[in-house]
């Protein structure tokens, strides 16, 4: 078993592994526990009492952080040459069709969000198997599949992320780094929350979210009370 270093004994002598704590609680402390050297991630993991094998209960959707993420994320539009000028002036890193697509087919994935036109989505079809299972695909329920390919770049570069549930019921997000202030790392917490709650499915039964756990990138998981932010 690996030896805890100076640095993460230090941080768990900090979190109180019995107690849940508050939103605010939470988003001040996973910045003082934080132990790595450079602006690590702040990710919230929401395990929710859904079944995803149902499709009303396999929760997905988009929201936009009121803070953003703090990465700056590059998107790859896939659009007819009419479009390329807009999706350019947008803010789109890469913009085209046919040449991105046979580099997709060769195993260039070098992009964070893929945004496509309904109208070229049987030639982004062929690279699925490619973009799907490291969850690029192009798709209508998180607004990269549309004519408005300027929105959607905007809305990208913004703070808008997606998020899903995973086969095991949990939700995994970034909402933020731990150079965020506390107060924006609570308020994209809650946004990204009250969103999910939201989304709570009809026929979900008992407690819809089991459980709240806030952790920037290596550090302890901190433990949060569902009822502090009045879900």
């Amino acid at each position: 078993m690996a030896k805890l270093s100076k640095k993460r004994k230090a941080a768990l002598e900090k979190v109180d592994l019995t107690k849940l704590y508050s939103l605010n609680e939470a988003a001040a402390l996973v910045k003082e526990i934080n132990t790595a050297s450079f602006d690590a991630s702040v990710d919230v993991h929401i395990n929710l009492g859904v079944d995803p094998r149902k499709a009303d209960q396999a929760i997905r959707g988009t929201t936009v952080l009121p803070h953003g993420t703090g990465k700056s994320k590059s998107v790859l539009v896939l659009c007819t040459p009419d479009k390329e000028a807009e999706a350019k002036e947008a803010g789109a890193d890469y913009v085209g069709l046919d040449e991105y697509i046979d580099k997709i087919s060769k195993g260039w994935t070098d992009v964070d969000v893929i945004v496509a036109m309904p109208t070229v989505m049987a030639k982004v079809g062929r690279v699925g198997r490619i973009l799907g299972p490291r969850s690029l695909m192009p798709n209508p329920k998180s607004g990269t599949v549309t004519m408005d390919v300027a929105t959607a770049v905007k809305d990208v570069k913004g703070g808008k992320i997606a998020f899903r549930v995973d086969k095991y019921g949990i939700i995994h997000s970034t909402i933020g780094r731990v150079s965020f202030s506390a107060d924006k790392i609570k308020e994209n917490a809650a946004l990204l929350i009250d969103t999910i709650v939201k989304m709570k499915p009809s026929t979900a039964k008992g407690a819809y979210v089991k459980s709240l756990t806030m952790a920037s990138t290596m550090s302890p998981g901190i433990a949060i009370d569902p009822k502090s932010i009045s879900l």
